[in-house]
């Protein structure tokens, strides 16, 4: 192989390290390397490519021995493969969402903010938080105690939409009904077990809609 070929080699395994944001020293653990030989594979110097530890090195780096090599352009992962074979498979783009804590199904519960806590779930979700909930006042709404409820951040939701709900700095999850005629909040739960919360007239005003539930997230069991 001309050195040409090498340092194009060795500049692939480098991009790739460098997205990863992987140090030197932690690929050549991965590849049973010394760091100083990484690097002499990524500045070209391995005059011979052996392609077990060029598929050793796809493997550390979460791409495929044909990028490496350069018999792709792209950096495709293996598991593209899987979304190339079966058309109703496809790759899920993640981002993090904010857990503001817990939120009660029942009785409410004391607001919990916990910023320092994310949930990573798919980028398509079109939430701004979410909240773990507790109880079961809305398990026929397919909402379990433990469940992640992610919620758009909203003042108003209309009638028959369930929303995250503080009353007096506490929060429950419960689904609207209001009667504007009437000046007549109604919480409803999802389970004929638990009462509806009912509030009018000046009973409103310690009531703050945090925002619409527009998606769940519960654990396999």
């Amino acid at each position: 192989m001309d050195k040409k070929f090498n340092k194009e080699v060795g500049l692939r395994i480098y991009n790739a390290r460098k997205s990863l944001n992987m140090p030197r020293v932690e690929l050549g653990e991965k590849v049973g390397l010394h760091e100083t030989t990484v690097k002499r594979y990524e500045d070209g110097e391995i005059k011979s490519l052996d392609i077990d530890r060029i598929t050793l090195f796809a493997k550390a780096l979460n791409t495929t021995p044909a990028y490496l090599m350069g018999w792709e352009d792209e950096q495709r992962k293996p598991q593209d493969d899987i979304f190339n074979k079966y058309d109703n498979i496809q790759p899920i783009e993640l981002k993090k969402f904010p857990l503001l804590g817990e939120i009660a199904c029942g009785q409410p519960i004391f607001c919990d903010e916990d910023r320092e806590s994310y949930v990573v779930a798919g980028a398509e979700i079109p939430a701004d938080f979410c909240l773990k909930a507790k109880g079961d006042s809305m398990i026929n709404a397919r909402i379990l105690d433990g469940d992640i409820v992610f919620i758009k951040r909203q003042s108003i939701v209309d009638n028959g939409e369930i929303a995250a709900v503080i009353i007096d700095n506490e929060a429950t999850l419960k689904r609207i009904t209001y009667y504007k005629d009437k000046n007549i909040l109604i919480l409803k739960p999802e389970n004929p077990k638990y009462n509806d919360l009912v509030y009018t007239g000046n009973e409103l005003d310690k009531i703050n809609i945090l925002g619409k539930a527009i998606a769940f997230q519960s654990d396999v069991k």
